[in-house]
């Protein structure tokens, strides 16, 4: 029989230190909490955790509101003061953590700032640099690019271009990419934000 290693707080919080949108670690650490050392015995943090999820996914996913961010801050205000255990309080104090940096807010404006939500970006071709080589075809698992290879002595070719509902934005084509000709683009103002 295969012992179950209990997660702890100290743990959760590691791991999600290891994202760089502050809206995912609160996303990811309250995911974790309640799926390990939340015990449940105190309403503010029995109800408000999974409430607070609900919400934050929707920030994550693009169809956050200003109801879902203050309710969000108001969850962790009330977990903050009420919860029973130093296991809830801390989570509202990770939720809290980043309410005043405006980051909650960009993302209900439709912009990730640290672009690893996929709801705000695109990944993008620029057919000046690509070279037709098919190395970001042959990289995609989910058969998001369309484009023919160039053959040598022939013309006509269809250029590689990126079908967005099927990309997941995994980045794997940018990792092969020999031009560096796939940028990642904020969907908001189309303008390209690095790599």
């Amino acid at each position: 029989m295969t012992e179950v290693k209990e997660l702890k707080v100290e743990d959760i919080k590691k791991s999600a230190e290891g994202k760089g949108c502050p809206v995912q670690k609160a996303l990811y650490y309250v995911t974790e909490f309640l799926a390990g050392p939340m015990c449940g015995r105190c309403f503010p943090c029995a109800l408000g955790t999974y409430e607070a999820k609900i919400r934050l996914r929707n920030i994550v996913e693009g169809r956050g509101t200003e109801a879902d961010l203050s309710a969000v801050k108001r969850i962790a205000e009330e977990m903050v003061e009420g919860s029973l255990c130093k296991k809830g309080k801390d989570t509202a104090r990770f939720i809290l953590e980043w309410m005043g940096a405006d980051v909650y807010r960009d993302h209900i404006e439709g912009r990730c700032p640290s672009r690893e939500c996929a709801a705000f970006i695109e990944y993008r071709i620029i057919p000046e640099k690509c070279i037709m080589c098919g190395l970001c075809k042959d990289a995609c698992k989910y058969g998001a690019i369309l484009g023919e290879t160039k053959k040598p002595y022939q013309s006509g070719f269809l250029p590689f271009e990126i079908r967005q509902k099927r990309c997941v934005k995994c980045g794997d084509c940018i990792n092969v990419c020999p031009t560096e000709a796939i940028i990642i683009v904020d969907i908001k103002s189309k303008e390209p934000v690095g790599v």
